[in-house]
């Protein structure tokens, strides 16, 4: 009789916690939301993050404020969210990352798809492949052939081991079967300024963080990643007009809440992250940073989920053919 009361009551007490945070959740939300961006303040994510946080927070009633929690590829930002209390006021706005990381980081204080709850994917900013203004290539093919000549001695900086830079560094050695130089910063602004200086030779970078220097002639560019030119850069080929299709790549950003967040308070987020995406000024400062919004039937948890699957199992064999873990 004990034990049955004991689990009867047991059962009781799940049941008004489930009752009371579905109560909360539905008031959600009474207060201010962090949203966490997982690397520092300024960079391609960040700009990203505070644009669609000022368009949600109109929607939600309360603001949005962004915390920057860089470090470790965005794995101690991630890992922040994961641990966080499930109660839809701490938010993660992740890149690309999300998915490598599971591959690139021998061990994670966290399990990529079963620590989170999605809530839909923002924006895929294409990236472009760069060099000092003073590099002797002027085509990409040329560009290559330099690479391959070159091998132990041109340099390519990326933001950092698990950043879009990086990846798309690794991507680039990958499909031109030639290893070089990987010169790792503590964030974008440096690398780009070493860029800039001509002390390293290459980056792939997103539109979001280069496309000021391109239009200025600061850097000389090759190609962009994306299917199609972009209206901001009309003279840019795509990789796959210059000749190589297999570095077609976009850093997609997703919003993920803690695992246990409940159902009213992620379908909440969802519907602003929505609304946001079709914000007239939200859309022209995107068209500015050469992406666009996601459509309306991405930014879902369904959509995310799926796409975070599909990316884990697409970077995992490029990851270990570079040999480019991070403990």
């Amino acid at each position: 009789m004990k034990i049955l009361n004991a689990v009867l009551g047991a059962t009781a007490l799940a049941a008004l916690s489930l009752f009371s945070a579905s109560a909360n959740a539905q008031g959600y939300p009474e207060r201010q939301i962090t949203m966490v961006v997982p690397f520092s303040a300024g960079g391609p994510t960040d700009t990203v993050t505070r644009l669609v946080a000022e368009s949600m927070s109109k929607d939600l009633g309360q603001q949005i404020i962004v915390e920057n929690v860089g470090g470790a590829g965005g794995t101690l930002g991630a890992a922040r969210v994961a641990n966080a209390e499930p109660d839809g006021y701490t938010l993660l706005l992740h890149h690309i990352g999300m998915a490598t990381s599971a591959t690139l980081y021998r061990k994670l204080p966290y399990d990529t798809l079963n620590a989170f709850e999605y809530v839909g994917l923002v924006t895929e900013v294409p990236m472009t492949l760069l060099a000092r203004k003073d590099m002797e290539a002027t085509d990409l093919k040329g560009l290559i052939d330099y690479a391959k000549a070159n091998q132990d001695k041109v340099t390519v900086a990326n933001a950092g081991i698990g950043a879009a830079s990086h990846l798309c560094g690794m991507l680039f050695m990958s499909a031109i079967e030639t290893s070089l130089v990987t010169v790792p910063y503590k964030g974008t602004g440096p690398a780009m300024t070493d860029l800039l200086g001509g002390q390293v030779d290459i980056m792939c970078d997103q539109t979001t963080n280069t496309t000021k220097q391109i239009q200025a002639g600061t850097v000389k560019a090759y190609a962009v990643t994306s299917p199609e030119r972009l209206d901001v850069l009309k003279d840019l080929p795509t990789v796959k007009e210059a000749g190589l299709p297999q570095m077609e790549v976009g850093i997609w950003h997703g919003i993920y809440a803690p695992k246990g967040t409940p159902k009213e308070a992620i379908d909440k987020l969802s519907k602003a992250l929505q609304v946001a995406l079709k914000d007239p000024n939200v859309a022209a400062r995107f068209v500015e940073l050469g992406t666009k919004p996601s459509p309306e039937a991405d930014a879902t948890p369904e959509a995310l989920k799926a796409k975070l699957e599909g990316e884990i199992a697409r970077w995992k064999p490029v990851i270990e053919a570079a040999g480019q873990y991070a403990d």
